[in-house]
């Protein structure tokens, strides 16, 4: 067996770099800019780079907050939220709604942004965004540590219970998943990624 030299670390104990590699070393990972309303009907937009697909049938989606934000908050009192996909021409009002805030602004407005209104659930949706998922909550964790106690995060399941495509991106029935030029997360302080058709590739699934 060949040898190799790693930079190898324990978490606990730093990583000695410039920068934590972490957010890094996953990516890109898709964006949770989700949508939420609170008990008292304030329209809140955020995004997550901590977010997925979970499940297939059914669909579900989660995001994880660290610390008490206002998006978990309002899930955790309304049980719905709104996830709406980032494209490239979104990137920088996705970017000014990430602004720490009071609970009582609205990040639509801040960002400069239509929105719409949810079919089966109520929270708004960002006009702009070419796919959109209704969200009901299924099931909110605590992310706990190896030694039992909760971590500062906090994770948001939701079930998707109506999707909004824009059918600009559907070519014979097949959405493109490159068509609106999705953005994701990277790693360092700012850095994001474009999803591009030449930056793709396709291959045979085993049987």
């Amino acid at each position: 067996m060949s040898e190799r030299n790693f930079h190898s670390y324990r978490p606990a104990d730093g990583h000695g770099l410039a920068h934590d590699p972490l957010n890094a070393l996953v990516a890109p990972r898709p964006i949770g800019w989700i949508s939420t309303l609170s008990a008292a009907g304030i329209p809140n937009l955020a995004p997550y780079s901590f977010f997925n697909l979970f499940c297939y049938r059914p669909p579900i989606v989660g995001f994880s907050s660290g610390g008490e934000k206002d998006s978990l908050t309002n899930a955790r009192e309304t049980g719905v939220f709104v996830w709406n996909l980032v494209s490239r021409d979104l990137a920088e009002a996705m970017n000014a709604s990430s602004a720490s805030v009071p609970p009582e602004v609205n990040e639509f407005d801040m960002a400069g942004l239509d929105m719409l209104p949810g079919v089966d659930v109520l929270v708004p949706r960002v006009a702009a965004s070419p796919v959109q998922f209704e969200c009901r909550v299924t099931e909110i964790l605590p992310l706990r540590t190896l030694a039992g106690p909760a971590s500062s995060y906090t994770m948001v399941f939701g079930e998707v219970v109506r999707i909004h495509i824009d059918p600009a991106h559907i070519v014979d029935g097949v959405y493109r998943t490159t068509s609106p030029v999705p953005v994701a997360r990277g790693g360092g302080i700012g850095d994001y990624f474009e999803i591009r058709p030449d930056t793709g590739f396709q291959m045979d699934r085993p049987r």
